[in-house]
């Protein structure tokens, strides 16, 4: 193997890479060799939530016969749920939210990424899962919702008040 073919397979192996997840679930869906994962991830400031997110992993004939081969598709799902006492911590109010997860999906600039938001006023945090790139953004997008009515929820930073967080 060339010391370029090397350098190109650990580029590879390396953007393969996602961040906290935890596979859960792996399925071939075509005779290409490609894939739906599905990942466990856990919120890093709201103990007691897990998202599941699937997500397509092009196989190596499929990169081979299309070319483009540091790249996945943007297509994902969410889903989001209470798994154990919900603990939150200083999480942002904004409306802009925050990004809890981030994973490769080509060599340099494409990712897809989990924010959440919370909904002061139906007392919910929301998780959107996008694909981001510097230009071109995508429009494929998924959303789960976690409410914490009626629910015992611990805040760590006090709970917000409704209009401080509007």
């Amino acid at each position: 193997m060339t010391r370029f073919s090397c350098v190109l397979a650990v580029c590879f192996l390396l953007a393969a890479c996602g961040g906290g997840e935890q596979e859960v679930g792996e399925f071939k869906n075509d005779w290409l060799g490609n894939e739906i994962k599905v990942e466990a991830l856990k919120d890093p400031k709201v103990e007691g939530v897990t998202c599941h997110l699937s997500h397509f992993d092009r196989g190596f004939w499929d990169r081979v016969s299309k070319g483009n081969w540091f790249e996945d598709p943007s297509n994902a799902s969410i889903a989001c749920r209470q798994t154990g006492p919900l603990v939150i911590g200083d999480i942002d109010m904004g409306k802009h939210g925050e990004r809890v997860f981030d994973q490769k999906a080509s060599l340099i600039f494409k990712v897809i990424s989990v924010r959440r938001i919370y909904d002061p006023v139906n007392d919910t945090l929301l998780y959107v899962a996008y694909s981001r790139k510097p230009v071109d953004g995508s429009a494929k997008m998924a959303i789960s919702t976690v409410t914490m009515y009626g629910q015992d929820v611990q805040w760590l930073e006090g709970r917000p008040e409704l209009a401080a967080a509007q």
